[in-house]
């Protein structure tokens, strides 16, 4: 679907008992319920386009490990990596060696689905898809009907032209150009701050770069660098419960869906700061999540979290490039809710 196309947040078509903005049928085709979301938006032109950002020869992962989180986390097992010899698995008498992983998708670099959050009153994913363990639990893509991500491989993946937003290097050049030094001058991303559209858009003008429908929006705060190896300040941070990342408010929701991003990811926890705030401005708890009823299952926008993006962050920097190819192919088995986003950057 030609980005240019689709309805902005206020001219969208109302959906019954649902609020304005919900985008429920827009990428619907010959009466089939579409299962794609905003991937719709990367269309042969939009990649075809994306291409050319691909000029230098350099690639760079934006996976973290599976096992690079040291803080463990309350029903989301840590990976478990066993390794087999051939023979021990009863498979040949020659010498070689086979691995089992068994792994919860949501505790390293990762896409959400957009069956992983619904919107909460009425329980309801993307498209007005009521999610099930029977329908999740479908043997084939071909007769998977949730918007799962094994379908991205039915649109050939996710190839597309990234744009990183290094909110931790512009907070901290802001900061010390206001002639702040030493930890005032440092961004933590456990301070929780809320990264409003206003300052997005003004590290795009810092960084000269545009932003174009079909993009992929990535934001860095600079969290997986600190996860990785905390110091005992970080754990006291940890305590309070902040984690930084965009403000999850009505108006960057409106924002993101009126840039027409194909998806969006971070290395933050959920892409929306933590705790999330509530209408009436007081903190709420995770069950108060604004962006992620918003993206995920209002307007079918892939969100992904805990992406390394410290070595990309790097190589912006050094070579003023902000803009970039992105590849992505999660894994491939029906009903996938969250998946290793197998991610890469390529200049």
């Amino acid at each position: 679907m030609d980005p240019a196309t689709v309805p902005d947040f206020d001219s969208l078509p109302k959906v019954r008992d649902m609020p304005q903005g919900c985008a429920w049928g827009v990428f619907d085709q010959d009466g089939k319920k579409d299962l794609l979301g905003t991937l719709n938006l990367l269309t042969p032109s939009v990649v075809k386009a994306a291409l050319g950002e691909a000029r230098d020869g350099v690639s760079i992962s934006l996976n973290w490990p599976l096992n690079a989180m040291s803080i463990p986390l309350p029903g989301r097992i840590p990976p478990a990596h066993k390794q087999v010899t051939l023979r021990e698995a009863g498979i040949s008498e020659g010498i070689g060696w086979d691995d089992e992983l068994h792994f919860n998708t949501q505790l390293s670099s990762q896409w959400d689905s957009l069956v992983h959050w619904q919107h909460q009153p009425s329980g309801l994913a993307y498209n007005g898809i009521t999610v099930t363990r029977e329908a999740l639990s479908a043997e084939s893509t071909a007769v998977n009907t949730m918007p799962t991500l094994d379908h991205w491989h039915s649109a050939g993946g996710l190839v597309a032209r990234g744009v990183l937003l290094d909110w931790k290097e512009f907070a901290e050049k802001r900061a010390r150009a206001e002639g702040k030094s030493g930890e005032e001058s440092v961004c933590h991303p456990l301070d929780g701050h809320r990264i409003t559209v206003q300052e997005l858009q003004a590290v795009a003008k810092d960084q000269d770069v545009d932003l174009r429908n079909g993009d992929v929006l990535i934001v860095r705060t600079g969290l997986t660098e600190v996860l990785e190896a905390p110091s005992p300040e970080d754990f006291t941070k940890l305590q309070n419960g902040k984690i930084s990342g965009v403000h999850g408010v009505l108006e960057s929701a409106k924002w993101l869906w009126n840039k027409h991003f194909a998806a969006v990811a971070g290395d933050s926890w959920a892409f929306e700061a933590l705790m999330p705030l509530k209408e009436d401005g007081s903190v709420g708890s995770p069950a108060d999540l604004v962006l992620h009823p918003w993206l995920l299952s209002m307007f079918g926008m892939p969100i992904g979290e805990l992406w390394d993006l410290k070595a990309l962050a790097k190589h912006c920097k050094a070579s003023g490039r902000y803009s970039f190819l992105l590849t992505s192919s999660p894994l491939h088995i029906p009903g996938l809710i969250g998946s290793p986003p197998n991610a890469l950057a390529i200049f």
